[in-house]
């Protein structure tokens, strides 16, 4: 096993070699973005999300390109399967010459590609998955993420949770990574903002497959004070619905992850919830000329406002950008080398991605929901720098390996 391990890290190598030390000649006029995600799973999110993407390349080609070379974004579908993921992050840098790798929504692919780029010796730029081994505990110096992580959102929600002073929680979430890293995050920074709180009961159904019935029956028979809900997409719409219906919402406060963004708060339409404290992301009301620029160019392009996979995108491949123009270069150590530190003008302001883990200092919104004339908004938001949402220094060493 050792031995053929040695010659896949051997022709692995080669590999790299033979793609990071192309002639120069090769593709001199163009950049090459490879972009992998799982487009036909999560169609809500990704299609603005590659909307996103293709209004920067726009606007960087149209400025000139970076460091006067053309970008080219090249994509892939996952079909939602780590395998295939990976398969399609061989042939785009094979057969397609990329000079990076970017994108990815679920966490176990994010976590496969991260995989890859360490293997690989390529740079890779997670833009949406969300858990937080990617920069922790599987972190690698090819791979830095945009998007804040589960780990940062849970924060900034768990002081609006420990502010309702409730005892008796129950939590919902998707089984599998990003679902059950949220749910032990909020397990602990809640148990050490309130000691006596207790965890009456938990549903964890499989990603697109709940049972909202018996999931809502049994979060009801728990009796619980408050709910933890990490569901999104098409389970959640259908959590939604059943407990609308069952009454489990009524006098029953819910802390909600991810259930403000407009990907998935808008399709609920007349049955969206009132209340819910939410992270996600109210296009109509941020007063910033960061954003307002964007929301005006997004919108003159596509004649449909923003979602937040449109910010993930755009920023993404505004990102890149950025780093191979400080890199001067898209050879992988120039540019790994380029993103430590490196600050990018976003729509939500400037991000910074930090030298000790890559992850970037990107913030977020969070609101309640309210049911407006039949459709879900968020109200009284606020923005939450991602840079203040963080564990210690200390604890981030201890968690990621040394490069």
């Amino acid at each position: 096993m050792t031995h053929r391990r040695q010659i896949w890290r051997a022709a692995a190598a080669s590999m790299a070699f033979a793609v990071v030390g192309m002639p120069q000649a090769f593709g001199a006029d163009v950049i090459k973005i490879g972009e992998i995600n799982s487009y036909k799973a999560q169609p809500q999110f990704l299609e603005p999300y590659k909307k996103g993407m293709e209004l920067a390349v726009e606007e960087i080609n149209a400025a000139g390109g970076i460091n006067g070379k053309k970008v080219e974004l090249i994509t892939r579908d996952d079909n939602a399967n780590p395998g295939d993921a990976v398969r399609a992050a061989e042939e785009l840098i094979s057969r397609e010459k990329v000079d990076v790798l970017t994108g990815t929504f679920l966490s176990h692919i994010g976590l496969a590609v991260t995989d890859f780029a360490k293997q690989k010796k390529t740079f890779f730029l997670a833009a949406e998955p969300l858990t937080d081994k990617i920069v922790w505990e599987d972190g690698n110096k090819y791979t830095y993420r945009l998007r804040p992580s589960t780990y940062m959102q849970v924060a900034m929600l768990v002081p609006e949770a420990v502010k309702m002073n409730k005892k008796r929680w129950a939590v919902v979430y998707p089984n599998y990574e990003y679902g059950q890293s949220a749910v032990a995050t909020f397990k602990k920074l809640m148990k050490a903002a309130q000691p006596d709180i207790e965890f009456v009961a938990e549903q964890a159904p499989p990603l697109g497959k709940v049972d909202a019935g018996s999931v809502v029956q049994a979060l009801a028979d728990a009796k619980p004070d408050a709910i933890f809900n990490v569901l999104f997409g098409a389970d959640l719409a259908k959590f939604v619905r059943e407990g609308n219906t069952r009454g489990l919402f009524k006098d029953r406060e819910v802390v909600s992850m991810l259930t403000g963004e407009p990907e998935y708060l808008e399709p609920l339409k007349n049955e969206a919830p009132n209340g819910w404290v939410v992270t996600g992301y109210p296009w109509y009301g941020i007063d910033i000329p960061e954003h307002k620029t964007f929301l005006a160019a997004y919108q003159a392009k596509w004649k449909d406002h923003p979602y937040l996979g449109s910010i993930v995108g755009y920023s993404a491949i505004k990102s890149l950008a950025a780093g191979i123009k400080k890199a001067n270069s898209t050879q992988t150590d120039a540019l790994v080398q380029a993103f430590s530190g490196l600050e990018v003008d976003s729509p939500f302001g400037k991000i910074t991605y930090r030298p000790i883990d890559h992850q970037s200092t990107m913030g977020g919104f969070v609101g309640r929901t309210k049911n407006v004339d039949g459709k879900g908004v968020m109200v009284d938001y606020k923005y939450l720098d991602g840079a203040k949402y963080m564990p210690s220094d200390a604890e981030v060493k201890k968690m990621r390996p040394a490069d």
